[in-house]
């Protein structure tokens, strides 16, 4: 598997590729914009870790160009600027997760396991189930025209559910997929996550079949 981290701290980066070449990834760096999007335009990566705050190109405009020229692989934006709107900056213009720094080398990589298991699919593919809508290009879901607002997390769940549309999903493929095997969550995450996502897409349409199913003793599905 081969990564590419875009960074121009040469500590964090070395130290990341030396990390990550022991836990058996290809891995190639570069410490300015301008090179690194060459780099993720041109070569083939499973994942592209990249920092926000870069010489030359920066991280969003990253983002929203490798998107423009249909380059789909998965991105991991790094960085220290944790405040939300920029959070949801790099989330808009393409970026698929968030880690903020100073993080542990343990939470970065699931985070790569979680982003390498996503299936690939074409960006900007309008997923439907019944009246439900997701964008996964602009992250907004809509029910009758109505805009849903949701968690990361939610999206993330939500999104799983949709791209499975009838299929049942057990509580360990979504902890899998949406959190991590390795992730240190409660017993009873995901069932607060579902009734949320409940309490958002079916409770507010209390005169419309409602979408999200528990199937007892075996999963969710969505239908």
């Amino acid at each position: 598997m081969r990564i590419l981290i875009i960074e121009d701290e040469h500590r964090i980066a070395n130290s990341i590729k030396k990390g990550l070449e022991q836990e058996n990834y290809a891995v190639d760096i570069a410490y300015d914009g301008n090179d690194g999007f060459d780099l993720a335009a041109t070569e083939e990566y499973d994942v592209i870790i990249l920092d926000l705050m870069l010489p030359g190109m920066d991280g969003t405009d990253i983002c929203q160009s490798l998107r423009k020229n249909k380059v789909h692989t998965p991105i991991l934006i790094l960085t220290a600027k944790g405040q939300i709107q920029d959070k949801i900056k790099g989330l808009d213009n393409g970026a698929d997760d968030y880690l903020t720094k100073p993080f542990s080398f343990e939470e970065l990589l699931a985070r790569i396991r979680a982003l390498t298991r996503r299936p690939k699919t074409t960006l900007g593919e309008v997923l439907t189930v019944s009246d439900l809508i997701f964008n996964p290009k602009t992250f907004e879901v809509k029910r009758f025209g109505k805009l849903i607002k949701l968690s990361n997390k939610e999206f993330s769940l939500l999104e799983y559910l949709m791209r499975n549309k009838a299929r049942i999903l057990t509580k360990d493929q979504i902890i899998g997929h949406v959190w991590d095997y390795d992730a240190d969550i409660l017993p009873n995450t995901v069932e607060v996550y579902i009734r949320n996502l409940r309490n958002k897409i079916d409770l507010p349409f209390k005169k419309k079949k409602p979408l999200i199913i528990t199937i007892r003793g075996f999963g969710y599905k969505i239908e």
